[in-house]
């Protein structure tokens, strides 16, 4: 059964009873359970970095410098998380942090030389991670996949 068909399944069977509930047909039990599979694959291609580090420096390669604030935003993470990724990624040399000229309160985060290196270095194994996690789906399921859990999000 390919996993379109499953999805469906699971859909046509209707809202289950009290008596019917199973916890592996539940959509948060069943992403917990990608998302792992994925941390997994990411950890074996990746071990020196967290996969929110990894964003945190793989979106400012994207956008250059920016606020600490604007960043969490940029990569779904509240303040408080965001502010200890940053940290652990300036105590290692790849990110440093400026004070805005005028808002002396706002944090700016920008890569640093090392910084650089290290996200365009570990960018074609991010590829290989996103390759390695979507390799149950066929390449007809993958952007089907990709759009309904954009949508999710």
């Amino acid at each position: 059964m390919s996993g379109e068909e499953a999805i469906l399944k699971l859909v046509d069977a209707g809202e289950p009873g009290v008596e019917g509930y199973r916890l592996q047909d539940q959509v948060g039990f069943i992403l917990r359970r990608a998302h792992q599979r994925h941390v997994s694959i990411f950890a074996a291609h990746i071990a020196d970095l967290t996969p929110p580090q990894f964003a945190a420096l793989a979106k400012l390669r994207d956008v250059g410098e920016t606020s600490q604030n604007q960043l969490g935003q940029l990569i779904a993470m509240d303040a408080a998380t965001v502010k200890g990724v940053i940290d652990r990624l300036k105590a290692r040399g790849f990110v440093e942090l400026t004070r805005h000229e005028v808002d002396k309160r706002r944090l700016l985060v920008s890569l640093t030389p090392e910084g650089r290196e290290a996200v365009e270095r570990l960018i074609p194994l991010a590829q290989k991670i996103t390759e390695e996690t979507l390799s149950p789906l066929t390449a007809k399921e993958i952007p089907v996949f990709m759009k309904l859990l954009a949508k999710l999000a």
